[in-house]
């Protein structure tokens, strides 16, 4: 049977999931991201919290359930959500150095996309893509959607451990590690973008449906980069967009 888009399932007994499609995709994403931000703006009585991911929305419901589902249908309805303006958002360039120690898989990963290492340093420099959600750690982001020469697939084996800020690659997006951890991407970079800081006025820097490059920068710049930089953005610089 076909499934259809979007739709709304029960989670638990008080939760909804607000599904835009079954697999990664752009429109998808976009939907949810304009989505949510309506639903932050002009909340739904009985909403106690919201929260985007890949390709869906995640409702936290404190009402009634079923009253609930009711008005998201509605308002699901009211509008082609892929092509709803996004809500503000950042632009940000965020230095990053690729290969040698700070990117020790770069070589590997252009191979398997089918290009010399200077390609995938061009191609991935030069990319501006979106942060499509945040997870697996505070304020680390999913960034895509990449070319389909990217559509790496995942190591059979996990890499112990990356540090915090490096850059992986697979299945057509990037990863910014916010914490050192283990990883199954490969790491084709590194920067010095501290994804989250307690202590900033804003302490996750990046939030879904911003648009994001990784320009090239020297090793030894992007660590003066950041000793220079107090607010823990590694030397990175951004623009509002309304």
């Amino acid at each position: 049977m076909t499934e259809t888009f979007p739709r709304i399932e029960p989670l638990g007994e008080a939760a909804l999931l607000v599904r835009f499609a079954p697999a990664l995709d752009d429109d998808a994403n976009r939907a949810c991201v304009a989505f949510r931000a309506a639903l932050e703006a002009d909340p739904v009585p009985g909403v106690a919290e919201t929260a985007s991911s890949l390709g869906s929305v995640l409702v936290r419901v404190e009402g009634d359930p079923v009253t609930v589902a009711s008005e998201l249908r509605g308002r699901l309805a009211a509008e082609d959500w892929a092509r709803v303006p996004p809500p503000p958002r950042r632009v940000w360039a965020i230095p990053c150095s690729y290969g040698g120690a700070d990117g020790p898989q770069l070589a590997e990963a252009a191979g398997l996309a089918g290009m010399s290492i200077e390609a995938a340093v061009e191609a991935l420099s030069s990319a501006r893509i979106r942060v499509l959600a945040l997870g697996f750690a505070p304020g680390m982001p999913y960034l895509g959607i990449l070319p389909e020469a990217w559509d790496l697939p995942r190591q059979t084996g996990l890499t112990p451990k990356v540090p915090e800020g490096a850059l992986v690659v697979a299945v057509r997006q990037l990863v910014l590690f916010g914490t050192a951890a283990p990883t199954g991407w490969r790491q084709v970079g590194r920067t010095a973008f501290g994804c989250f800081r307690p202590e900033r006025t804003r302490p996750i820097a990046l939030a879904p449906g911003d648009e994001v490059t990784f320009p090239v920068v020297a090793p030894d710049e992007l660590r003066a980069r950041a000793e220079a930089d107090t607010e823990g953005h590694g030397g990175a610089t951004c623009e509002v967009l309304r």
